[in-house]
């Protein structure tokens, strides 16, 4: 496992309940700015296995980027569960439900 992996793992398991990071941010919190695809690779490839709380990650918009299906549909009922609020137009508050990591490696 590389280093940014390991670090992209740590950063999604910080992200608390009730908040949200997008995959721009994890990867920035984890030392590549530009990394957010590979975080869409990590957490479809490793969520399971870490127990990543991969329904927090959501994209830059503040919308969840899983196509309309049954796991879009788990993200939203995860996220609601959690008291995060969607407005009409499926959009989270990034200002009021985003997560900012204390440690930025």
């Amino acid at each position: 496992m590389t280093p940014f992996t390991e670090k992209v793992i740590r950063v999604i398991q910080s992200i608390p309940e009730g908040k949200v990071m997008t995959y721009g941010g994890v990867a920035l919190a984890a030392g590549s700015p530009r990394g957010a695809r590979q975080v869409v690779r990590i957490l479809h490839s490793m969520s399971r296995k870490y127990k990543l709380p991969w329904h927090r990650v959501v994209n830059v918009k503040g919308m969840i980027s899983l196509s309309e299906d049954e796991s879009s549909s788990l993200q939203k009922i995860h996220l609601l569960g959690e008291g995060i609020v969607f407005d009409e137009r499926g959009i989270i508050d990034l200002k009021k439900y985003q997560f900012q990591p204390d440690f930025m490696d």
